[in-house]
């Protein structure tokens, strides 16, 4: 099902990728029309209106879209993570209603970050106050990637002595989306920040009506979105190998192909160790996932940290071999350079994935 899920988005993207990325916009109805596919959280189950995909089977359709699209995959990260945390907190109402929008061709954001709290969700400002029946939430979230887009949100905030997600329609009263202008990577990916003031919701918009331990909350939802990325950028090295061997063979240069030239040969095969180290640690991580394995949580950040890393050194050596070819923006090797480089920060910058690795060590368990 995943390849049938692949050529889908193949179709959709076409030649389109590096116009979407000089524009900064992906058309809306296009990623409905994906969404309603079931293209954009294809793990959730079918039961709830979804495709059902295993994790690895999603990591390829990731992969997949992340050749073609950083911005796209960017999207599908975040309505995969949306969806992926409804269906872990959400009540069976919640679950019931939200999951069958999301896989209906509604659009859904998350948002984390704040302008004092990034690596450290710790710091979270944001406030959902329960007021009777209602809750009402007072925040500022930043980079919250698809916000642009959103049809809904999914925001995180301290909620009594604990913290919590809501559902927030967009359009609600006192939310303010202000989108990143011209950011260096994943230009189309619509990524915004929220001002919400006085954001009046029914308290049934609270994911399970309660208070959650904030590690608990944060780390299950960032699991997933460190999950994708990482198969993103197995799709960027893929697109980087792809367009290297292809100038590498057709260039010459002093009289023979410039893949024969050793110094390139070299560039090429560093190019596919990076590919293959990324693709078998997602293929570990996803396995974990989908097994329930103890080792998930030191799998992702791993997986993340390894194809994050790989991705944005192997776009580097991309656009070396390709020179003057591959310096022009839209190019796809000039897209994976910049969108490469914002791995390496999402979802856990490569320094805050070496302490949580670190921290394994020491606990004993790598």
């Amino acid at each position: 099902m995943s390849d049938d899920l692949s050529k889908l988005v193949a179709e959709a993207v076409g030649v389109e990728a590096a116009g979407w990325d000089l524009a900064g916009v992906i058309p809306r109805d296009l990623l409905r029309t994906l969404g309603a596919q079931g293209v954009l959280c294809a793990e959730v189950p079918a039961a709830l209106g979804g495709r059902g995909l295993t994790s690895l089977r999603n990591g390829e359709l990731t992969a997949a879209t992340g050749a073609l699209c950083s911005s796209l995959r960017s999207v599908m990260t975040s309505q995969g993570m949306a969806a992926w945390t409804i269906q872990r907190f959400g009540t069976r109402e919640q679950r019931a209603e939200y999951l069958a929008r999301l896989t209906g061709g509604e659009l859904a954001a998350v948002a984390f970050s704040e302008p004092q709290a990034g690596s450290d969700l710790a710091a979270l400002g944001t406030r959902i106050r329960p007021d009777g029946d209602s809750v009402v939430v007072d925040g500022h979230k930043v980079w919250s990637t698809a916000a642009a887009y959103a049809d809904h949100l999914v925001v995180f905030g301290r909620f009594g002595d604990g913290a919590a997600a809501v559902l927030v329609p967009a359009t609600t009263p006192g939310v303010r989306v202000e989108k990143v202008a011209d950011p260096l990577g994943c230009r189309a990916a619509g990524h915004a920040g929220l001002v919400l003031e006085g954001v009046r919701l029914p308290a049934a918009n609270v994911l399970s009506g309660t208070s959650q331990p904030l590690g608990l909350l944060t780390t299950i939802a960032l699991s997933y979105g460190r999950m994708s990325v990482a198969w993103g950028c197995v799709g960027i090295l893929r697109a980087c190998l792809r367009a290297a061997a292809a100038h590498a063979k057709s260039r010459e240069q002093f009289g023979k192909p410039l893949g024969r030239h050793q110094l390139v040969a070299r560039h090429l095969a560093e190019l596919l160790v990076a590919e293959q180290t990324a693709t078998r640690v997602c293929e570990h991580a996803s396995r974990c996932w989908d097994d329930r394995s103890a080792e998930l949580t030191q799998a992702v950040v791993l997986a993340k940290h390894v194809a994050a890393g790989n991705a944005a050194r192997g776009a580097s050596v991309a656009v070396q071999v390709l020179a003057s070819a591959g310096s022009q923006d839209g190019h796809v090797v000039a897209r994976a350079y910049r969108d490469a480089k914002l791995m390496e920060i999402i979802e856990g910058s490569n320094e805050i994935s070496q302490l949580m690795l670190a921290e394994r060590v020491l606990e004993g368990v790598a």
